[in-house]
């Protein structure tokens, strides 16, 4: 008998039984279950203990905001979406370029000179029609933050799972980025690549104090003047960035990173990644208490006395 003919004749709550080991109760996630459609869909997923039944309805309930959809974001964001997260919300103002196509493989000929994330979410409604993406045709910056990021603050106001992953290859618009996830306490993955040089982060300081965020490595004074534009890049290192960044996301979304601060691995942790050897090394990411973003503010009391936040 094939699985799915015997999936056909138990009740829907056996197939938590058979795949995960154990059975989710009909309260849990307010007492929400997977569609059997579902359940097949992302069987691959659900086999893992980390994840299960109760995850990949987590997922569904998750927000994630990918801002800039070049090599790496298009990329992250149909490993997510096809994932099964519920929500995307998609901000590039950049159009399609011949050049992109190499290493962008999420679009073709046919989509020069349109908008990247208008482009981006027509593609993923085929690939993961589950998802609701959100497409902004605008450059992200302090005057825009607040508006491109208003869905996935509204999501985690409901208490879902919330994260914001950081595509582009401009310094201000990171700079810009990383301020505003932590003025929000929004969880920030945070990749790049230029030649055959990687760089992979993740700050939540909510669940993790003591991990620096993108100004403790990069000041505002700081000249970084790498990119794929100026150094050239390969598609494939391209792609493992993106994998990777997408991992981490889709592991802090499902609280795989088991915040306890002695422990964790994903939090704190500053990865760099040598295409040419294929190596990776790994250096602790301390918060740096002097850092104008997330470092401790001074404010006054009614005393007029100033005293640390």
């Amino acid at each position: 008998m094939s699985w799915m003919q015997s999936m056909s004749k138990n009740p829907p709550l056996a197939h938590a039984e058979v795949l995960c080991g154990h059975i989710h109760s009909d309260n849990e996630h307010c007492g929400h279950t997977l569609s059997d459609a579902d359940f097949i869909r992302y069987s691959r997923q659900v086999l893992l203990p980390e994840v299960g039944e109760a995850g990949q309805l987590q997922l569904a309930e998750a927000g994630v905001a990918i801002i800039g959809l070049g090599g790496l974001g298009q990329l992250a964001a149909q490993y997510l979406a096809c994932a099964g997260i519920g929500r995307l919300t998609l901000i590039d103002r950049d159009k399609v370029e011949v050049s992109n196509l190499p290493r962008q493989l999420l679009f073709n000929d046919a989509d020069i000179g349109l908008n990247k994330a208008r482009v981006a979410k027509q593609k993923l409604k085929g690939l993961a029609p589950q998802c609701t993406v959100t497409a902004y045709e605008t450059a992200f910056n302090p005057a825009t933050s607040a508006h491109h990021l208003a869905d996935i603050l509204q999501i985690k106001q409901q208490g879902k799972r919330v994260l914001v992953l950081d595509c582009t290859d401009n310094f201000a618009t990171r700079q810009a980025i990383n301020r505003r996830c932590i003025e929000a306490a929004l969880p920030l993955v945070s990749a790049s690549i230029a030649a055959f040089s990687g760089q992979l982060f993740a700050v939540d300081q909510m669940r993790f104090p003591s991990g620096g965020c993108y100004h403790c490595i990069f000041s505002a004074q700081t000249r970084v003047s790498q990119s794929c534009s100026t150094q050239g890049v390969l598609g494939p290192s391209v792609g493992v960035m993106a994998s990777m960044q997408s991992l981490v996301a889709m592991q802090l979304l499902l609280n795989m990173d088991r915040c306890d601060e002695s422990k964790n691995v994903l939090l704190g942790r500053f990865w760099r990644f040598d295409a040419k050897s294929l190596s990776w090394t790994a250096a602790i990411l301390t918060r740096d208490p002097h850092c104008d973003v997330c470092g401790p503010k001074e404010v006054h009391s009614s005393s007029d006395k100033p005293r640390k936040l």
